[in-house]
């Protein structure tokens, strides 16, 4: 049991970077990034929602910590997903997931700041690990290839800062009570600041869609499933831990990619995917 945190949350990241090739598919045939997002947090919601209905003499907590964590987490996840999004747009998808995966420093140093974590050499040491093997497996060491606006930069680091957010969000929420309450709310705030950026033409017509069935599988696996096994996750693992762990997701969509979308990798790409898992492997071996 003494690795059932740090599992649950590479279980996640697996599923997020599933989700990302889902939405690659979806992006291919023309829908808006924005309106995938949404959908991806509302069916999520409705999961959560009937979770709740089932459990709710045992889940509902009258907790108003519980509350403003779980609305500062939807916040952090309304602004990734958004930030991460804008950041492609503006420069390119090596840089905004080069950029987004600086989180382990952000929450690492916020850790430290506030007392929540020691200060090691080992946690720097791996956090340079991931960062490297991101930059490897992205891409993004190729300067002439990429683009780079002030935008792009911002924003992908907004999407890093976003994911701090929802990290800690969640991480406290986890301590005041169960996740069904916690991740009701959270999704709730997440779909009704999505829905205000959202094309609402094309956000009806998904409804109505021979892609409907791609959006479901979307949200069930980023979000109905992933995030009831990562509030659960989050809860027995420290939060940089838990951040670092979690670039096991950038992994998961290459290899995603690789066998189903007929994507290439070359050697760096390799090396950096070798380089992140072997990393992980060392800190959650150390951590538990």
């Amino acid at each position: 049991m003494k690795y059932a945190g740090i599992g649950l949350v590479i279980f996640t990241a697996i599923c997020w970077g599933i989700t990302g090739g889902i939405a690659d598919i979806l992006m291919s045939k023309g829908w808006d990034p924005i309106v995938i997002s949404f959908y991806r947090g509302a069916v999520g919601l409705l999961s959560f929602f009937i979770w709740f209905l089932v459990r709710y003499r045992q889940s509902w907590v009258n907790s108003t910590h519980l509350y403003w964590w779980s609305i500062l987490a939807g916040v952090g996840v309304a602004g990734n997903f958004t930030f991460y999004f804008l950041s492609i747009e503006a420069s390119s998808v090596p840089v905004a997931a080069t950029l987004m995966y600086t989180a382990p420093v952000i929450v690492l140093l916020a850790s430290f700041a506030l007392g929540i974590e020691r200060n090691t050499w080992f946690k720097w040491g791996c956090i340079a690990g991931v960062l490297l093997g991101i930059v490897l497996l992205t891409g993004a060491y190729n300067l002439e290839s990429i683009s780079v606006s002030f935008l792009g930069v911002a924003t992908g680091i907004g999407a890093g800062l976003s994911y701090a957010i929802f990290i800690f969000g969640f991480k406290k929420a986890s301590y005041k009570g169960q996740p069904q309450p916690s991740l009701l709310i959270a999704f709730t705030t997440f779909c009704l600041i999505l829905f205000i950026f959202s094309d609402k033409g094309q956000t009806a017509s998904v409804l109505t869609s021979s892609d409907i069935g791609w959006f479901i599988l979307l949200g069930i696996i980023g979000s109905g499933l992933s995030f009831i096994l990562y509030f659960y996750g989050i809860r027995r693992t420290a939060p940089s831990t838990a951040s670092m762990v979690a670039m096991v997701e950038p992994v998961t969509a290459s290899l995603f990619g690789l066998l189903l979308l007929g994507d290439q990798l070359g050697i760096v790409q390799l090396l950096g995917m070798a380089l992140i898992l072997v990393t992980v492997t060392v800190l959650s071996v150390k951590q538990a």
